[in-house]
């Protein structure tokens, strides 16, 4: 962001390209006494744009109009990791091709990485991209997984009454519609499901045909404290407009239902979608039309993880929802060097809200196999989490939360019943989702010392330690006045 002083009346600053002068204050105002600092912090506000795909060897003749495209992006997608060298040709090394297709042979997840993030990442530091560490794993980069890590770790399939639907607060239920996305992010939890069989994983099918779809309508019509469905996968983004209006308006025509989420990672990493493929859009918008007349909120939930992903094509897509009325609240994952630092993660909070998209939770990051370079220890959530407080107002400040392993649901960081930091473990209860039951978050391996790391390679000594945490967190229980 430019800032230059200015003469009498102050600072000049730019927005969406346009300067403007900010008055000075009144003569009898000190503009320092709050403490802040002289300059304006006004980072968030300078987003990436011009036609910065061009230094892709391979995108460097695309029109801006066949970039905007969603059709170009999806049918240029890398899908393999072949395509993806003959896309970056000369900008990447022998030695880092070779690091990218081990760290992709032994990957829960496959290939797919649209040309719109491709262009974001910074391929003079391939190593440390923040975009690249979600999309692109090397095996270099690889950390030993804790031996509590497993494929579903969240238990979903134990909590689903209907194929592809899991219900596990009382209210709200998840259904699955699909098993595809517009790209795959490394660290997905449903690494079980979504995408196409890798070497080490044979996917759940979640097929796209109306049996399994009314069966799941069957059930929620069946359980009337149902009031929230959340339409997830798979990503949203690519379910046809004909399936979009199906779950839609079915959903709003059954009576308990209140609120619907439309949840899709597109806007960060394909936002030339909502701009480019009017019938999606339109029934997006459609729906979301229906459900405002009927007194129902129908919402985008979406999933921005790091500020470089967010962009003047991306506020543009986001301005259109605004305008349409289309209410969007983004999901970031806690993600070791990508946003576990106070200063990317109040810079993301503060350019979502810029562009009108809501902060609603950062989720630290699930226990997933294959991706232990990302995670990182609950300490550090809490630590950002309290230098991000207070840095914006309230309603555009995220919830910092763990999913329970096991089923508990999403709990606050800070409400864990015990936490030993030398071996650890987390416990959390979940009074209204199961009841009596404690769920127990692991801090990253290569995070714990080597006498504890040896101690949790022995099943005798990791039981132990499980054992002991959950009679700590059973004794703070039992001190509880509730």
């Amino acid at each position: 962001m430019t800032i230059q002083e200015g003469t009498n009346s102050g600072k000049t600053y730019e927005v969406d390209g346009a300067e403007h002068r900010a008055p000075a204050p009144p003569a009898n105002v000190n503009a320092n006494a709050s403490g802040f600092r002289e300059e304006f912090d006004i980072e968030h506000r300078d987003l990436r744009g011009g036609e910065f795909w061009r230094r892709i060897p391979a995108y460097s003749q695309v029109p801006t109009e066949m970039f905007l495209d969603h059709t170009w992006q999806l049918k240029n997608s890398i899908t393999s990791v072949d395509k993806m060298l003959d896309t970056l040709r000369d900008i990447v090394t022998q030695e880092f091709y070779d690091d990218m297709k081990a760290g992709f042979a032994g990957a829960p997840m496959a290939v797919r990485v649209s040309p719109y993030v491709m262009s974001l990442i910074d391929w003079d530091k391939p190593y440390d991209d923040p975009l690249r560490r979600q999309f692109i794993p090397l095996s270099s980069r690889l950390l030993e997984d804790h031996p509590e890590l497993h494929l579903d770790t969240l238990k979903e399939q134990d909590d689903s009454p209907v194929f592809g639907l899991t219900h596990r607060y009382q209210d709200k239920a998840l259904f699955l519609a699909l098993d595809i996305c517009p790209v795959y992010c490394r660290y997905c939890t449903r690494s079980y499901a979504v995408g196409f069989d890798t070497h080490g994983v044979e996917k759940v099918k979640l097929a796209q045909d109306e049996k399994r779809y009314q069966s799941v309508f069957e059930y929620i019509r069946s359980q009337p404290q149902l009031e929230d469905i959340v339409v997830s996968g798979g990503d949203a983004y690519m379910l046809r407009p004909a399936r979009i209006k199906l779950i839609g308006e079915t959903l709003l025509n059954i009576p308990h239902v209140r609120r619907i989420r439309f949840a899709t990672k597109g806007p960060a990493i394909m936002p030339m979608k909502i701009l480019t493929d009017d019938a999606w859009y339109g029934a997006v918008r459609d729906v979301v039309d229906m459900g405002r007349r009927m007194h129902k909120e129908v919402v985008v939930h979406t999933h921005f993880s790091h500020p470089n992903e967010c962009t003047e094509i991306s506020k543009r897509a986001m301005d259109k929802l605004f305008a349409d009325g289309i209410r969007c609240r983004n999901q970031a994952v806690f993600q070791r060097g990508v946003n576990d630092d106070p200063d990317t993660m109040v810079l993301l909070t503060r350019r979502l809200a810029y562009v009108n998209v809501q902060p609603y939770y950062v989720y630290m990051h699930d226990l997933v196999q294959g991706v232990e370079d990302l995670r990182t220890t609950l300490q550090k959530g809490i630590d950002v989490e309290k230098y991000v407080r207070g840095t914006t107002a309230g309603f555009n400040t995220p919830n910092f939360v763990v999913d329970a392993p096991g089923g508990g649901g999403k709990r606050q960081l800070h409400s864990y019943e015990h936490y030993d930091r030398e071996t650890g473990i987390s416990v959390y209860t979940a009074p209204n989702v199961k009841p009596g039951r404690f769920f127990l978050y692991f801090d990253p391996f290569d995070t714990l010392s080597e006498q504890v790391r040896k101690a949790w390679k022995d099943p005798k000594q990791r039981e132990e330690m499980k054992q002991s945490a959950l009679e700590a967190a059973k004794r703070e229980v039992g001190h509880s006045t509730l």
